[in-house]
């Protein structure tokens, strides 16, 4: 294990702002992370485990503690059984290559999770989703080692305790655990998932079904109409993708709060989630509350194609992306009393 100092962080991901690790470590093998961690520890220094860079925001005056880079790579791919086929993934392979391989497998489950940036790590960290899938829905296991004891544990789909953008990793157990290995079990030959209405937009009109590889074409084609894919010389690329979350209320919230738009004009778009909870669109809050796309404010500004991600312009600092962020919380609640949450992880704040 090779420890490094003072190793700058902005290059390592996507918004390419914020300071220096004080430490800095890249791991490639599970015993590397248990070295790590244990050092860490044993150090008295704080953790932060980074992937791909892609969700993080991290501070003008850098991370005083030790950055650990997943460095670990590697598929293995079992025999179909049952219908189904396994992949066993190492945290460090990237996600979208290896969704592009599930898809050219003729597996289906991930296809709708196509051009998401980032590691394979992050995804049942943050129980990534994306138009109509989740990771979650084909996770059985994750195996990840503790922070405390350098020791490997393997946490079954229950155990890590999903929710929406959510799982044990980034909210009871924060920071107690490193995810080293992700187990899918895909369906092979399996149907395409067409929940999501931008989808079924796309394909309506057609007499027959889509195919896994279509599906992710046109996954890929709604992202990049919204700079969501990670396109070098694209004005937008340099964003941490959505900066917020979709806000989850309850169906008498969402009642009452249509009430208001109602009274004013406005329709508020939403999706059902579960019993009696509504998703609204954080974009719509957003633009409805007076942030246009394309709003600039110096160095920083929203994409010119989402409102739901903050860019950095040129030369931005972790300062002003954190001011423009918070402008936007406060007027989206004094207008609609919604609280948004800040999807990107916060590092040295």
């Amino acid at each position: 294990m090779i420890v490094r100092e003072q190793v700058p962080l902005a290059p390592l991901t996507t918004l390419g702002v914020g300071g220096p690790a004080r430490y800095f470590v890249e791991a490639g093998s599970d015993l590397e992370v248990s070295e790590a961690v244990l050092l860490a520890k044993s150090s008295g220094l704080p953790l932060f485990v980074l992937g791909g860079g892609s969700n993080v925001l991290v501070a003008d005056h850098g991370f005083d503690g030790l950055v650990l880079k997943i460095g670990m790579t590697g598929v293995q791919q079992g025999d179909p059984w049952e219908g189904k086929v396994i992949f066993e993934v190492a945290a460090g392979e990237d996600w979208d290559a290896f969704v592009e391989r599930t898809v050219a497998a003729n597996c289906a489950g991930l296809e709708c999770l196509s051009g998401i940036p980032g590691t394979v790590g992050g995804t049942p960290v943050q129980n990534v989703g994306a138009y109509g899938q989740e990771v979650s829905e084909t996770i059985p296991w994750v195996r990840a080692v503790e922070s405390a004891t350098g020791r490997t544990h393997t946490f079954s789909n229950e155990q890590c305790q999903f929710g929406y953008r959510s799982s044990r990793f980034n909210s009871a157990d924060r920071g107690k655990f490193v995810v080293v290995e992700v187990r899918y079990e895909l369906q092979l030959g399996g149907r395409p998932t067409l929940r999501y209405p931008e989808l079924q937009k796309h394909f309506s009109g057609r007499s027959n079904e889509p195919s896994l590889a279509e599906v992710r074409q046109a996954v890929l084609q709604i992202r990049c109409s919204k700079s969501m894919v990670l396109v070098a010389g694209d004005e937008n690329s340099r964003s941490a993708g959505s900066f917020f979350k979709n806000p989850v209320v309850t169906q008498q919230e969402f009642e009452q709060l249509t009430a208001r738009m109602q009274s004013r004009g406005a329709a508020m778009p939403s999706y059902p989630v579960g019993e009696a909870l509504r998703k609204l669109s954080a974009a719509w809050l957003i633009e409805h509350a007076g942030f246009s796309k394309g709003y600039a404010r110096g160095a920083v500004g929203i994409s010119t194609r989402h409102a739901l991600a903050i860019v950095n312009r040129g030369g931005a600092t972790a300062a002003e992306i954190v001011a423009l962020a918070q402008e936007i919380r406060s007027r989206v609640s004094a207008k609609f009393g919604i609280e948004l949450v800040l999807e990107p992880v916060m590092v040295g704040f």
